[in-house]
């Protein structure tokens, strides 16, 4: 997989420095996108073409070749087989290079060019849209921004140091138009990303900017890396099947003291099913499991598997971590592969605690999933108030075909949802 930096902004913003920094402090692979959009004006200046030589400019895209190599800590820009870092820095380039990168072809063939680098590699890419256009979905996305008079002073600065002949009024000026030119592309327009974490530099020195672009994307990896332990599907393995075992006789056999347990119906010892239960307390999932033979996964929210030891506990019983108030593909993929391979899921319908006291609306998740698999619903009644010592009802009826709702709007999927919701009350009503 990859991990995608995506720094945008426009010119003088400090992009390049900041990504060139970064890169190099944090192991990342930069690929100036920039530089690319260089090359292709300076091969069209070579070869003389001009900006509405359209089957030319394509000729030249379908022939080009472009390498970004790092030597020495030092980046070198290869346009076919010639290594061109300053030459694709002249005044000629700059000029144009915003117009070039405003062609359509060359827009499409670039993003193309720049996707196909990042492939496989964490990669800090710095441009105008990339996380716009070349990676929407880019792991973080920074806008660095700038006033205009104090960015072209930055780059003026630069290119006396690379000894660049422009003056000041005219790296203004040229600022000026291309922040118009980029603005207003066709394709791939200079915009602030929906997602985007802005930071205007125009007082900040490059330590700080780097300082805390380096924090922001730090604080992504680690949300990543624990993401990747919530979501981990462990292998169902033998030890993972012994140590399911020892966990569970443990946990039981305490569950049966402190809350005797008594129980009406059962989960068949065959086939997939839905076992659907009113949600009174943080235990109840853990008395569905306990008192069944079968494993019983259950959906919970993600939340519980930031904790280390709940996160290891869940996975020991491959319960399913789901993200609330928004549609979870992942979580739903997870369940569908369960019930398809003949296991037993467990979902709480109210979506939260005390949900029927809430007066909160019923999910129907459990109905489209049923719908989905051709898989029954257990409606399931708990009641007891999970205090020490007192005891604990929990009431199994009979499976729900809801095969009859297939193609139904979503109004009979509410309405099929109720029916099971209206099952759960009678169980848990229901005396022993």
């Amino acid at each position: 997989m990859s991990f995608i930096v995506a720094i945008d902004g426009p010119a003088g913003t400090g992009k390049g420095t900041i990504t060139e920094i970064l890169s190099k402090k944090m192991k990342l692979v930069n690929i100036d996108t920039g530089a690319t959009y260089r090359c292709v004006t300076l091969a069209m200046i070579d070869a003389g073409v001009n900006l509405d030589e359209i089957d030319k400019i394509k000729e030249i895209l379908n022939m080009i070749r472009i390498e970004l190599r790092n030597e020495k800590g030092e980046q070198s820009v290869i346009l076919n087989g010639e290594v061109v870092t300053e030459k694709i820095r002249s005044k000629e380039v700059t000029k144009l290079v915003s117009q070039v990168s405003s062609i359509k072809e060359v827009r499409l063939a670039m993003a193309g060019l720049q996707r196909k680098m990042a492939e496989g590699k964490n990669v800090i890419m710095e441009g105008r849209d990339i996380g716009t256009y070349v990676f929407p979905n880019a792991d973080v996305k920074i806008y660095l921004d700038a006033d205009v008079e104090e960015r072209a002073k930055r780059r003026f600065k630069q290119n006396q140091e690379k000894g660049i002949d422009m003056s000041y009024s005219e790296i203004l000026e040229s600022i000026k138009q291309r922040d118009e030119n980029d603005k207003n592309k066709e394709i791939g327009a200079l915009k602030v990303a929906k997602d985007a974490i802005v930071i205007d530099t125009t007082h900040m020195t490059i330590s700080e900017v780097v300082a805390e672009v380096q924090k922001i994307i730090q604080n992504r990896k680690n949300e990543i890396a624990l993401q990747e332990k919530v979501y981990k599907v462990r292998e169902d393995t033998k030890w993972h099947r012994i140590e399911r075992k020892i966990i569970k006789a443990i946990c039981s056999g305490l569950y049966y003291i402190v809350y005797r347990v008594k129980v009406t119906g059962k989960v068949p010892d065959e086939g997939s099913y839905i076992i659907c239960a009113n949600h009174v307390s943080y235990l109840d999932a853990a008395g569905v499991v306990i008192v069944n033979k079968r494993k019983i996964s259950f959906v919970a929210k993600e939340d519980l598997f930031y904790h280390p030891f709940l996160n290891w506990f869940l996975h020991v019983f491959d319960i399913i971590p789901i993200k609330r108030n928004m549609q979870d593909i992942e979580a739903m993929k997870r369940c569908l592969k369960m019930l398809k391979s003949g296991q037993v899921l467990g979902i709480f319908p109210e979506g939260t605690r005390k949900g029927m006291e809430k007066n909160v609306q019923l999910k129907n998740g459990a109905v489209y999933m049923a719908i989905k698999t051709g898989v029954p619903v257990i409606p399931c009644g708990i009641k007891g108030t999970f205090k020490p010592f007192t005891k604990v009802n929990i009431n199994f009826g009979e499976p729900i075909d809801f095969s009859k709702y297939k193609g139904q709007d979503k109004e009979k999927i509410d309405e099929a949802t109720q029916i099971i919701m209206d099952n759960i009350i009678m169980l848990t009503n229901k005396e022993i």
